[in-house]
């Protein structure tokens, strides 16, 4: 029955089979995360990455209605062209989407929900989801980390997105079991920076204890993700005050015009990209290619392990 919604490219399926490490990027960040044709280039390069540090690379999204685990490159030019008229696709969205034959850029919870189907482990990603400033009010609390607490997938990131209330969305994740391991770091990294004043649960130095980790992880089975907190290069970080300004601006203009939901996120990410003159996204970018990096060798030493 799964093979009516489910649609694996033939490397994918091929590596699957074979037991070679596979990677899954999701399709949110060439659909919104940046304009045309930034968002092909980068979407290929970071397929190539993984290639190069020895991974299969699966980006995922939603294309006609079939859950797709590996884009061809018309795909991915598809999703890029398209941009922000692709709707974003979390947890809920799956379901509508495909009965409608329609296309989605998954959002992190959609693409380890696909990935999991298709038997994918690993997920390079730059920043999840988390609880949002306000949320004891608004209660704006990502599907990521519930989808981090059921789904049996390790995602690669650099923290979590800064505009979010970060000590907050480590309490959460503490509070569903989710293991926040730190790449060479005893920090949690706040996305643009490597600074936040947070501390991590683990802090893990090579990718093949991470490796160690996961597999007696599932081995006993404990569900769950694993949070693989990377931090963006030194030579990449963005200044903390500076960037922290602009956070404060860009979250101000959210609630002056009452954006809510799904919208929020595309909405603050743009603006901070205009009120830094364009640094933000050259950081987004940046720390993208080094989680594809780390997610390809966790994911190879896992593969080697098993």
């Amino acid at each position: 029955m799964l093979a009516q919604y489910l649609d694996i490219s033939p490397r994918v399926q091929e590596a699957l089979k074979n037991g070679e490490p596979v990677v899954a990027l999701e399709s949110t960040i060439i659909a919104h995360g940046m304009p045309y044709p930034q968002n092909k280039t980068t979407a290929l390069e970071v397929e190539n990455i993984i290639r190069n540090n020895g991974a299969v690379p699966a980006s995922i999204a939603i294309i006609n209605g079939k859950l797709k685990a590996g884009l061809s490159t018309e795909e991915i030019d598809l999703l890029a062209k398209s941009g922000s008229r692709v709707p974003k696709a979390s947890r809920r969205d799956i379901p509508f989407l495909v009965a409608k034959k329609s296309h989605g850029a998954t959002t992190v919870a959609s693409t380890m929900i696909i990935a999991a189907l298709a038997g994918i482990r690993f997920f390079a990603t730059g920043g999840i989801g988390g609880v949002h400033r306000g949320a004891t009010e608004t209660m704006d609390i990502s599907a990521d980390l519930q989808e981090l607490a059921r789904t049996n997938v390790a995602v690669v990131s650099a923290g979590a997105k800064s505009i979010l209330d970060l000590a907050l969305t480590l309490e959460y994740l503490e509070t569903q079991g989710v293991p926040v391991v730190g790449y060479q770091t005893k920090e949690f990294p706040a996305f643009y920076t490597r600074k936040s004043d947070l501390k991590v649960d683990y802090k893990v130095d090579e990718p093949l204890e991470i490796a160690q980790a996961l597999k007696a992880k599932w081995d006993l089975g404990i569900d769950g993700g694993v949070l693989i907190a990377n931090p963006i290069p030194a030579a990449d970080q963005m200044e903390f005050e500076p960037i922290n300004q602009a956070i404060e601006l860009a979250i101000a203009e959210v609630e002056r015009l009452g954006i809510k939901g799904k919208e929020t996120t595309p909405f603050l990410l743009s603006k901070i990209e205009k009120l830094t003159q364009g640094a933000s996204l050259k950081a987004n970018i940046q720390l993208v290619f080094n989680n594809a990096k780390l997610a390809a060798q966790i994911a190879k030493a896992y593969s080697e392990m098993r």
